[in-house]
């Protein structure tokens, strides 16, 4: 008779072992992610940054959201790794959402240079681009947070994954959800994170229907809007996000949103009659605590989204090429 303490493992083990070694192996990149990277290889390398960055922002407050949206259209696409950067015709800088939209390049081309020159081919664009989103918002008054280093660039950029992964500033509150929740973010994250509005301006081209179309909109804002974007012509038109404290980042954005002020069909989404994030943009409107920590909190996520590590792509000497 066969010893029953040698059988083999039963399904319900093996699954469960199945399942340990995959949440190992997803877990594995996060971990090998760490603040203390560059301590030894590259120390003067998050003070670099910082440097550059509050010298930019300094000097133009609209590159702090400037920065910040590279780094959230970084990562939104092939994960937090660079690919946003590269130039040519097929990448992600071409993509729908991005060209003629984007901008900083020439501030990450700066802070690239200066660590080449300090610690050459120890520091990647896609770190550079993690910690100056986290600098920009300090910069212009917002929370600071513990940024995990060790990132690696991608070797590829697709236009087609931008076009479909980034969200447009016209989508309804179900998509923003989802397009969210596509990249493992809850409801909650994907209202905190929206808070990025707070800084920033956008094109007459992405408010126009809101500012001519859409009834649930301040008349006296509606006004001012349409003085700012014509109905044609004026397309690249600037106007402030928040029009509260447009540099400053802080809580105004919801409240605004609370007095039907959001800019972007795609902000008014978050609060609307019997809407399902309403109570989350009251919450951050009375409390700026709360919103700083869990904006915080989820852009450490963001930072963690599929990151190149160990052996993995490559970190780039220029970080609109590949080496």
């Amino acid at each position: 008779m066969a010893n029953s303490h040698s059988s083999t493992p039963s399904i319900p083990t093996t699954t469960k072992l199945v399942f340990l070694l995959f949440s190992l192996v997803v877990g594995m990149a996060s971990a090998q992610l760490s603040s203390t990277f560059y301590d030894t290889s590259c120390p003067n390398a998050l003070s670099t940054i910082k440097s550059a960055v509050v010298a930019a922002v300094g000097k133009e407050a609209r590159m702090g959201a400037s920065l910040l949206r590279l780094h959230f259209h970084d990562c939104f696409v092939q994960g937090c790794d660079a690919s946003v950067l590269l130039d040519g015709s097929s990448g992600e800088k071409s993509a729908g959402p991005n060209a003629n939209s984007l901008r900083g390049f020439d501030v990450i081309d700066t802070i690239k240079t200066q660590l080449e020159s300090a610690c050459a081919g120890i520091v990647s664009c896609a770190d550079i681009l993690t910690v100056a989103a986290r600098d920009s918002v300090v910069a212009l008054g917002g929370p600071s947070w513990v940024v995990p280093l060790g990132r690696r660039d991608s070797t590829t950029s697709s236009q087609s994954a931008a076009n479909t992964d980034l969200p447009a500033p016209t989508l309804d509150l179900a998509d923003l959800i989802t397009a969210f929740s596509n990249k493992g973010f809850t409801t909650k994250e994907m209202v905190a994170l929206s808070g990025s509005h707070s800084i920033g301006q956008a094109r007459c081209i992405t408010f126009r229907t809101r500012a001519y179309n859409e009834t649930n909109i301040d008349a006296t804002y509606k006004t001012s809007l349409q003085s700012q974007c014509p109905s044609t012509g004026g397309d690249d038109n600037l106007s402030p996000l928040d029009v509260t404290t447009p540099n400053t980042f802080d809580n105004a954005y919801f409240t605004n949103l609370i007095s039907n002020k959001g800019l972007l069909h795609s902000d008014q989404q978050l609060f609307t009659t019997g809407g399902s994030t309403n109570a989350q943009v009251n919450t951050y409107s009375a409390n700026s605590a709360t919103f700083g920590t869990d904006f915080a909190n989820a852009m450490i996520k963001m930072g963690n989204l599929s990151p190149l590590t160990g052996t993995s792509g490559q970190i780039r000497k220029n970080c609109r090429t590949i080496n």
